[in-house]
């Protein structure tokens, strides 16, 4: 009888857990680690377990996290992480905002807690507290995204940490918050409100390379072409059309507002590191040996690794260092240039693969918290991964931001090690029972 039910378990826990989650998860560790090292690689280099170097530190991440995601899948209850979604959100909303005047200033931006060797970031951590309170409030029965109070609600339990993060001057982390838009819309938000901030982007992009007039029109003739649109996909002709002329009228004050305000924003709130980055970016400056000079050399090394790449610790680029950050921010091009297109395709391969488990585990859910909380960290994991690979082949402005399990940093690792595995929990806890 003993032996019949352990054998049961082993086989509840076998069909309970995404093995298939965790195997990418792992292989994306490994390939981590391998360019780290290959990042770090010189004709001097002694061992890749050298603990004073990066690679040997980063195996010290990798088991910890490896600790970590046992026991979150292991050892404590998934119930939990509802049960703490408010005051973990309120304790790291306080540390974000604590760093900001006790933090040490990295490389222009206050967001680390140091001490001695150790450093944190609590920015890392916000992005699953974040999660982990929207799961719980969106996942109420009396919660309705159509009425303006919980809309609100939600918002603003996205904008606090998003605006304490910008505040910190770390607008990559700040910028991944935009992803969690697409979760909002999974729950009910109309998609004019993603279409609103497309316009917002659009209008600041061509108030700045072009000009205020070309903006201008634009705006108009998208104003224009919503009112008409809107007003012959409903029946209710006449109540629409009065709505329809107020929210017209709102909507192109607004951009008007944005279009005059763009100038005063980008000189005034930007820091200079930021305008010549988007300078830089939108092609109104060159700069290749100044702020350019890491996306140049980044784009130089993925290049020349061609289709097959130039083979592993064979990268001139990475091994006499010409890309800077490059085994943080910019990883990928070691990828690019040692193991060549294909290369890069099998590691992006492998996020899509992660993503769409993820999403697809969270459509398997019964339990709305355990769905939400799903598209929260797939939201986030595409939010990372765009904006890194488009941060190093120059269609996203450097903004300082890692590659998911792949980049150098314990925070980082750790962070996503979390977040994932408290899905993983979760998604287990509902498996076992069906």
């Amino acid at each position: 009888m003993i032996g019949s039910a352990n054998s049961s378990v082993e086989r509840s826990l076998r069909n309970a857990i995404d093995w298939w989650l965790v195997a990418a998860y792992l292989i994306l560790i490994v390939v981590g680690w391998m360019n780290i090292y290959a990042s770090i690689h010189t004709p001097d280099t002694v061992s890749a377990f050298d603990w004073a170097s990066r690679s040997g530190k980063q195996t010290v991440w990798i088991l910890t996290a490896l600790v970590l995601s046992s026991v979150i899948l292991f050892a404590v209850k998934p119930k939990i992480w509802e049960m703490i979604s408010v005051p973990a959100y309120g304790v790291v909303l306080f540390l974000l905002v604590a760093v900001i005047f006790m933090g040490a200033e990295v490389k222009g931006s206050r967001s680390w807690f140091q001490f001695g060797a150790i450093s944190f970031q609590p920015a890392e951590i916000s992005k699953i507290t974040t999660s982990l309170l929207l799961s719980a409030i969106m996942s109420k029965a009396s919660f309705k995204m159509s009425r303006m109070r919980d809309f609100l609600i939600v918002a603003a339990t996205i904008a606090l940490p998003m605006l304490v993060i910008v505040a910190e001057s770390e607008t990559g982390s700040a910028l991944v918050y935009v992803g969690f838009a697409f979760v909002l819309y999974t729950q009910g938000m109309t998609g004019w409100v993603l279409a609103f901030f497309g316009l917002v982007i659009l209008l600041f992009i061509l108030t700045l390379v072009a000009s205020p007039l070309v903006a201008i029109i634009v705006l108009t003739v998208i104003v224009l072409l919503y009112y008409f649109l809107a007003i012959r996909g409903t029946r209710k002709r006449s109540l629409f059309r009065r709505n329809e002329r107020l929210i017209s009228l709102a909507a192109f004050v607004a951009g008007l507002m944005l279009i005059f305000s763009t100038d005063f924003v980008f000189n005034n709130v930007l820091q200079d590191h930021q305008r010549k980055r988007i300078e830089v970016l939108l092609g109104l400056k060159e700069d290749p040996s100044g702020v350019g000079y890491n996306v140049r050399q980044s784009m130089i090394a993925i290049g020349s690794g061609g289709l097959f790449g130039k083979g592993y610790l064979n990268g001139t680029q990475t091994t006499y260092g010409f890309v800077p950050e490059q085994s943080t921010d910019f990883i990928f091009c070691t990828v690019g240039e040692e193991w060549g297109f294909l290369g890069c395709l099998g590691v992006i391969f492998l996020y899509v693969f992660l993503i769409y488990r993820i999403i697809r585990d969270a459509q398997e859910c019964r339990e709305k918290f355990t769905q939400i909380y799903g598209y929260c960290v797939a939201s986030i994991f595409f939010m990372h991964l765009f904006i890194n690979i488009g941060m190093t082949i120059g269609l996203m402005p450097v903004i300082g931001i890692p590659l998911p399990m792949v980049s150098y940093g314990g925070s980082s690792l750790w962070s996503f090690t979390i977040m994932l595995f408290i899905f993983i929990a979760l998604y287990r806890q509902e498996k076992k029972y069906f």
